[in-house]
This record gives structure tokens, C-alpha cells and sequence, in this order.
């Protein structure tokens, strides 16, 4: 069996406008506050959606719309590297917090498409 996906986002300039229509659309609950780093959103004006698969919903002015998805893999910096050598480009990352890390990359067709995983050991 491949990697899961094990998070998705949906930023915008407007977050809480976000939260408030994907809200009433699919009755989505949110807990407002900080993401894992300030490159994915403004603090505390990430939603995280509290039912289903893992999700947010945040960003801020300056933050650039996307609907994107993660993928869970055990080294995120391999993993970046992978994309990178099969013809994507890395954008961001790792970065995180605690023991849980994040980073961004775009396919040879140019969709952004993250990975998750725990922070590389020091």
C-alpha cells in the first residue's frame, strides 16, 4: 500500500470568509489557531476542521490561494529530494515544529502537493 494522505488546506486571503462558507457548505467545525509555521498561514487564523480527514482552512492577506493536499512519509526531506530528482521542484521545507515536520513541492506539471512526516532526529 502507497503513503496516505494525511492533511489538506484550503488558504486564501480571507480565512475567516473561508472557514465561514466551507462551514455552512459541508457543516464543518473549526478550532482557530496557529499552523505548524507562518509560511502555510498568518497566526491564529488557521482552521483546523474537526471532523473527517485531517484539514485547515487559514492564510491571511499576502497569502497566496491553494487548495492543497499532504502525504504522510516517514522522511520529508527524502521525500523532497525524491520530487526534486523525478522532476519537481521543492518550495518549501522541512519545516516544523516539535517532532512533526511539513514541505511543499510542485510536480513536473506544476501542482503543489505537500508531505508530513516526524522531524528528522538531530
Amino acid at each position: 500500500m502507497g503513503s496516505p494522505v494525511v492533511h489538506f488546506e484550503i488558504i486564501g486571503a480571507d480565512p475567516a470568509r473561508l472557514r465561514a462558507y466551507y462551514g455552512e457548505l459541508f457543516g464543518w467545525e473549526f478550532q482557530v489557531g496557529d499552523a505548524l509555521s507562518e509560511e502555510v498561514s498568518r497566526p491564529g487564523e488557521y482552521g483546523f476542521v474537526e471532523s473527517g480527514i485531517n484539514g485547515g482552512v487559514g492564510g491571511g492577506a499576502g497569502y497566496e490561494s491553494r487548495v492543497l493536499f499532504y502525504v504522510g512519509v516517514p522522511d520529508v526531506e527524502a521525500a523532497l529530494r525524491e520530487a526534486e530528482r523525478l522532476g519537481g521542484r521543492r518550495l518549501m521545507g522541512p519545516v516544523g515544529a516539535a517532532d512533526f515536520s511539513v514541505g511543499h513541492f510542485t510536480d513536473p506539471e506544476g501542482h503543489l502537493i505537500g508531505v508530513a512526516g516526524p522531524k528528522e532526529a538531530k
